[in-house]
């Protein structure tokens, strides 16, 4: 994705070709859509907000005190069942988001493993075996990154490729994202009526920000589409993305999957702080 061309935005005509760091743009008005229609196998989207609200978890807790005893059956992407449903309700209590518990392993269901996995130390994989169900029984909570932040903010760790939203202090939401690759770009896009060539540095820097403007349903930008981004620097955001792989690879923005994106904004509001760290 791209950035913007308006004031407080790295943007300059270079030999021809505007250089900018970022992904989305505030110059076009955001399409509205209900659900996306495309379903990626990373990023399923579902049509609405999760049929329940998973309890928030303290931030300062070790995790929950509850004993409880996991299925313990080896699972893997495309399985169905009540171990997928136990697996699914235990991630939602956590915090995480698999999408629905319908006792079937998709792609909403993978990537919220993929979260719960990094934050637990595993090596993400699809595949849920004796370590991934041992650590569902004992979970660690994500590591603080901003010790004194505000109560209610969203943390952004490039290293491990998560985001948790805390809400009033306590962990409201985890999930798995892809941040900008570090790979300069240039490239050619149509963008306000003619031909024109953009260059960047496809990075997310890290830093202290605050959530912007947004737009809702998929928003065009000149470096592709953007779902329900939330901005929080310049032209990077937050947004849904049918490809959120388990390395870096946006422009820049925070890309994360369809079903995180559809709950998101309900959760995020204006001008709520967003730190960066690597």
């Amino acid at each position: 994705m791209g950035d913007r061309r308006l004031p407080g935005v790295a943007a300059l005509l270079t030999a021809g070709a505007l250089a900018l760091t970022g992904c989305g743009t505030t110059v076009t008005h955001a399409r509205s859509a209900a659900a996306p229609a495309i379903v990626s196998i990373t990023t399923t989207p579902t049509a609405a907000t999760p049929t329940a609200v998973p309890p928030t978890v303290a931030a300062s807790e070790a995790g929950p005190t509850t004993t409880v005893a996991a299925p313990k059956k080896t699972l893997k992407l495309g399985a169905k069942g009540k171990a997928v449903t136990w697996l699914q309700t235990r991630l939602k209590e956590l915090g995480y988001r698999p999408g629905r518990a319908d006792g079937n392993y998709g792609g909403s269901t993978m990537t919220a493993v993929w979260a719960f996995q990094k934050v637990n130390g595993i090596r993400p994989t699809s595949t849920i075996a004796k370590r991934t169900w041992t650590a569902l029984e004992n979970p660690r909570t994500p590591k603080v990154l901003v010790k004194n932040g505000k109560p209610t903010r969203a943390e952004v760790n490039l290293t491990k490729q998560i985001m948790v939203l805390y809400v009033d202090g306590q962990v409201k939401l985890i999930t798995h994202i892809s941040s900008g690759s570090g790979v300069p770009y240039c490239e050619t896009a149509k963008w306000q009526g003619k031909s024109q060539r953009f260059c960047g540095s496809a990075r997310t820097p890290t830093g202290d920000y605050k959530t912007t403007w947004r737009a809702k349903g998929w928003h065009r930008s000149y470096l592709g589409q953007l779902y329900n981004p939330i901005f929080f620097n310049g032209g990077i955001a937050f947004h849904g993305a049918l490809s959120v792989p388990l390395y870096p690879a946006s422009h820049g923005c925070v890309r994360m999957p369809m079903n995180v994106a559809v709950e998101l904004p309900g959760l995020l509001g204006k001008g709520v702080p967003v730190h960066v760290r690597r």
